[in-house]
């Protein structure tokens, strides 16, 4: 099969351009990539509805979605937000295992930018890791200063801490999965295309013969109809 679509010209053809075009981005100097990069995100935001952006996205997201990086859209620098956004605009965003390498005022102002940005009606999917999961090896492996491969978490929240602080941007928050202080796992049915979150009890691969090896707290911060 593969040598028989090398003799249609228009595929090969295709399949080089494709290859040339990525060799040039990927040869562009630093700065040059950054444009392009955010000129890409610019038009996928123009063209998009609804808008729904993956924030810190490296590469994962869903159908539908628009990923963005740190470099052109940091949660705390509002003149990012502003360059690419207006004011109630966005219908959803996404954010897996990115507030725990937020210091938690960091985590309030960045929450409080989300919610000036998304629409009334809009919500924020996030996950983090767990702070009640059971496992001693789980905490070991996610807390601050922890063994784990990501040396850059500042805090460990539960559901309660990351609920009230969601609470306190103004949202209305909606616990989707999580270990209470008690070692019980709460799960509540949650639609994949609304925001994967792909270290969760369904789709965490490690978690296997009835075993939650990993788990998020996931929650959904609803922007009510009138906030604005």
């Amino acid at each position: 099969m593969k040598e028989s679509l090398k003799r249609i010209p228009i595929f090969y053809s295709l399949v080089h351009r494709v290859r040339h075009f990525v060799y040039r981005v990927r040869s562009m100097p630093r700065s040059l990539q950054h444009h392009y990069r955010c000129y890409r995100f610019s038009r996928m935001v123009k063209t998009s509805s609804p808008l729904r952006i993956v924030i810190g996205a490296a590469g994962v997201f869903g159908n539908g979605w628009i990923p963005s990086d740190i470099q052109y859209l940091n949660l705390l620098r509002s003149e990012h937000w502003s360059r690419f956004f207006s004011r109630n605009s966005i219908d959803a965003l996404l954010a897996e295992h990115v507030w725990d390498i937020l210091t938690t005022d960091e985590g309030l102002h960045a929450a409080r930018q989300c919610f000036q940005y998304l629409k009334p009606g809009g919500y924020l999917r996030v996950a983090v890791p767990d702070g009640y999961h059971p496992d001693p090896a789980y905490i070991e492996w996610v807390k601050v200063g922890g063994g784990g491969p990501a040396d850059d978490h500042k805090v460990l929240y539960n559901h309660k801490s990351l609920k009230r602080l969601f609470e306190e941007a103004g949202f209305r928050v909606e616990l989707l999965e999580y270990f209470d202080e008690y070692g019980r796992f709460h799960y509540r049915e949650w639609d994949e295309g609304s925001g994967k979150i792909c270290r969760s009890k369904r789709f965490d691969q490690r978690n296997k013969d009835g075993r939650l090896n990993y788990t998020s707290v996931i929650l959904d911060a609803h922007k009510i109809s009138g906030s604005s």
